[in-house]
């Protein structure tokens, strides 16, 4: 297929991107970084230095070409969410970055005769909010606090993809690998030996490994019985506690330290509430579909994330 991807220069699109190759898609990357894998060339990959979540990209001529010839659209575009501190500016770079992409895109899709056929769009599990005790569905609705907003509004913009354009949207928990994300800022406390649960200890962590995530994208690409809302977690969610026992043991370390949580109040504002509160989220729709997850199980998927061969 001919793919059109964006938001995917970062820490899942330095997976992606290969896979996506290595399977045969013929790929084009908007990104706002100067090229993100120089390493990758190719007739089939080629990149566009620009910003999506600005109007003035989408009337970029080469841009307007590789959506026009694009088969198919992974747009996974959103400023990182727990980075830094969440001050109002903050916040809004964290909704423009994935509402009005999304919009953006929507509507260029709209304007053309014939769009792409499948559009594979992001969103996260803080769609359903924050618990200690609910089980969270596909079914479940929506919470109400920052994050849930955002993801309700990033949804909503991906909804307005044309009637011909198969829509796939992928509710994202916490993706492992690393070189990136919540473990890769993990591991090197843990691997000197100062590693603990973050704040409680009780709190849901509904994950996925980075590699699983890949295929699913592939698989919504290239399988039309995708469609709709997916939960992109694997099937059993831990506690921050558990997670923290089993990534110690990955690694032989101890895991006895906790993090406290006013710290990283201090530190993040807001923010802290994306490793301090959390969801238990179930791939009721995956499985039911009968999506085979190379990592089910936490402990597999840290000693694989952990491993001197890891990407």
């Amino acid at each position: 297929m001919r793919l059109l991807l964006l938001g995917c220069s970062g820490f899942v699109g330095r997976e992606l991107v290969p896979y996506l190759l290595e399977l045969g898609h013929e790929l084009t990357l908007v990104s706002r970084r100067q090229q993100p894998f120089p390493q990758l060339t190719g007739e089939r990959f080629s990149s566009l230095q620009l910003d999506p979540a600005d109007p003035a990209s989408w009337q970029h001529d080469r841009l307007d070409a590789a959506l026009a010839r694009a088969e198919g659209v992974v747009n996974l575009a959103g400023e990182p969410i727990a980075d830094q501190r969440w001050t109002a500016a903050h916040r809004q770079r964290l909704f423009d970055s994935r509402v009005r992409t999304t919009e953006l895109l929507v509507a260029a899709m709209t304007r053309l005769e014939q769009p792409p056929g499948v559009l594979v769009s992001g969103s996260a599990v803080g769609y359903y909010g924050t618990s200690l005790e609910a089980r969270f569905t596909e079914a479940s609705g929506p919470g109400a606090d920052v994050l849930a907003e955002i993801c309700r509004a990033w949804e909503g913009a991906a909804r307005g993809v044309p009637a011909a354009c198969r829509l796939v949207i992928l509710r994202i928990g916490i993706v492992l690998g690393p070189d990136g994300g919540a473990l890769g800022r993990m591991l090197p406390v843990f691997r000197m030996g100062f590693g603990g649960p973050v704040g409680s200890g009780r709190q849901w962590m509904s994950w996925i490994h980075r590699h699983d995530l890949c295929r699913l994208i592939a698989a919504a690409l290239e399988d039309p019985a995708y469609s709709g809302v997916y939960n992109a977690v694997a099937p059993h969610p831990t506690t921050m506690a558990r997670f923290a026992g089993d990534l110690g043991k990955a690694l032989g370390r101890p895991s006895l330290l906790p993090v406290p949580a006013p710290l990283l109040q201090l530190l993040l504002g807001d923010g802290a509430q994306v490793v301090l509160e959390g969801q238990q989220v179930l791939p009721e729709r995956l499985q039911a579909q009968g999506f085979g997850f190379q990592y089910p199980e936490l402990s597999a998927a840290l000693a694989a994330a952990t491993s001197p061969a890891a990407p």
